[in-house]
């Protein structure tokens, strides 16, 4: 696939799960173990609507839609999930039509990620993808006190690149991501057409 930045864009700004590494089916394979462990349940439709969002907050969701209040804590279904991401995190590949813009516009435009998630498995999906050569900067859920859809992400990153917002494009795979963006005063980019996703 052949993409071209829109004109005038001086910087860019990718999403990492879902949108430059293939991890939402791990993702939601974790999520759906931690669920079942705890009495609970969850399906594509629940997480693609969460996408962007912290782990933190999508289990307060979960147990908010399960009426676990008094089985389980936030912490006790986050843990396992992640732990169950992290036997599996191995297996995760970049999504190549999007790797193909990092790799044409690299040492040419200032590149960021910014992301919904936390900073020790973003630091992990992009040692094992071979992604993290490509970026210096790099906003995780650690780094922000609101996240998408506020657009505090995506300015942090653009003031680390120092350009303006109406200069960047983002490059996103959820709703939320997308709707921080152009909050942002940034130009929104879809990628979810871009490739075929299994989850």
């Amino acid at each position: 696939m052949k993409y071209d930045i829109q004109p005038g864009i001086k910087g860019l700004i990718f999403d990492l799960d879902g949108t430059l590494a293939d991890t939402m089916p791990y993702h939601f394979e974790g999520w759906k173990k931690a669920c079942l462990n705890y009495g609970a349940d969850i399906d594509t439709t629940f997480l693609r609507k969460h996408t962007g969002s912290p782990g933190w907050f999508i289990a307060n969701e979960i147990i908010k839609k399960s009426n676990l209040n008094n089985g389980v804590t936030i912490e006790q279904i986050l843990k396992m999930k992640t732990e169950e991401f992290f036997k599996v995190q191995h297996l995760v590949k970049p999504i190549e039509p999007v790797l193909d813009i990092v790799r044409k516009y690299h040492g040419k435009l200032p590149m960021a990620i910014g992301t919904g998630g936390h900073r020790k498995a973003v630091e992990r999906t992009l040692e094992v993808t071979g992604l993290k050569k490509y970026f210096d900067i790099v906003i995780t859920a650690n780094d922000v006190y609101n996240f998408k859809p506020h657009p505090e992400t995506f300015l942090k990153c653009a003031r680390l690149m120092n350009i303006e917002p109406a200069h960047i494009e983002v490059f996103e795979d959820g709703d939320l991501g997308l709707e921080a963006a152009r909050m942002a005063g940034m130009t929104a980019t879809d990628v979810r057409s871009w490739y075929d996703s299994n989850w």
